[in-house]
């Protein structure tokens, strides 16, 4: 597996999101979920990202439990900054100030079982805090030896920059695939200027890329994918005019649509690393699959064309709430 940098990090060029592991894609099992991690490290994925509301908490403790007896192996990221209310699990509020963020490493750093993590990332920025107070506290982190780095998630341009001066940001983690472009604009071209990494999560397009959704029926109940505009009808029949495009191209490719998303993203830029999420071994040795996928500046053109001729499809399916609603 090709290493790629994260600031002071070096992580595999494909890293593992855990989310779906404890809830929001229907029911897991704990103890594929725990054998996928293991067949994640063995195969040279290193980087393993979690957060504190994924369960709320068990996502953090289930990877502890993963992790225990090779945390040599791994590059751990989580995160806080989204509160969960437990008696409504679908709200959600955002807290960046800097005695919650202490606590909150300290809480995550039990649920793991460990005595520091690689990465602690600031889930969402609190508009009622001044980023610099928080990336403050996070600092006092790293110098505590509780985080070897701190990132930010869903930060625009500016605050990236602020954030940037306080401390150094390995990396800003948001969501990027084919279908979700709109950090090419400004995000990615700050991110290359001030050496931070990129995490693009759900880089598979929540799964639309992956050909298995086709319409609102192929997913279990209970699914909150079926509550985001993207799936919504009419929007979803219309995303998978853009993945219906991509699967004919991976057949000629002689490579599966998942691991066809995922090298066109790994081909975008070194400091790009896909982040995608699954719950099972099977689907993980696919992913993993794409590193060994090359595509040719004449087949990124092609897939380029074919997203751009179904620019109604990916305009329709942007979750324009997804930074204050959705992991």
């Amino acid at each position: 597996m090709e290493a790629r940098r994260l600031g002071v990090l070096e992580v595999s060029a494909i890293g593992l999101g855990c989310m779906g592991m404890s809830e929001f894609y229907g029911p897991a099992d704990e103890a594929e979920a725990i054998a996928t991690i293991h067949r994640a490290l063995d195969l040279g994925v290193t980087l393993l990202d979690t957060a504190d509301m994924y369960g709320p908490f068990t996502n953090e403790q289930l990877v502890g439990r993963a992790i225990r007896g090779r945390r040599a192996q791994v590059v751990l990221a989580t995160k806080c900054g989204i509160v969960r209310d437990a008696a409504n699990p679908r709200a959600r509020g955002v807290n960046g100030r800097p005695e919650y963020i202490r606590a909150s490493c300290d809480a995550s750093l039990r649920r793991l079982g460990v005595d520091h993590v690689d990465l602690y990332q600031l889930h969402r920025v609190d508009p009622t805090v001044p980023i610099e107070d928080s990336v403050g506290a996070m600092a006092e982190l790293v110098r505590a030896g509780k985080t070897r780095a701190i990132g930010l998630s869903e930060a625009g341009p500016g605050t990236l920059r602020r954030a940037h001066a306080v401390h150094p940001i390995a990396s800003l983690q948001t969501e990027y695939s084919m279908l979700t472009r709109d950090v090419e604009a400004e995000v990615l071209p700050v991110c290359r200027t001030l050496g931070v990494g990129f995490l693009a999560y759900s880089p598979l397009g929540r799964g639309l890329l992956t050909g298995r959704y086709r319409s609102r029926a192929d997913f279990d109940a209970g699914d909150y994918r079926l509550l985001t505009p993207r799936f919504a009808d009419g929007a979803l029949e219309r995303n998978v005019v853009l993945a219906t495009s991509v699967a004919a191209l991976a057949q000629e490719k002689g490579c599966t649509p998942a691991q066809l998303a995922l090298a066109w993203l790994l081909a975008q830029g070194p400091e790009v690393v896909p982040i995608p999420g699954t719950r099972t071994c099977r689907r993980l040795e696919e992913n993993v699959g794409a590193a060994a996928v090359t595509l040719s500046t004449a087949e990124l053109a092609r897939l380029d064309g074919a997203m751009y001729s179904c620019v109604g499809a990916v305009s329709s399916g942007r979750d324009d709430a997804r930074r204050s609603s959705v992991p």
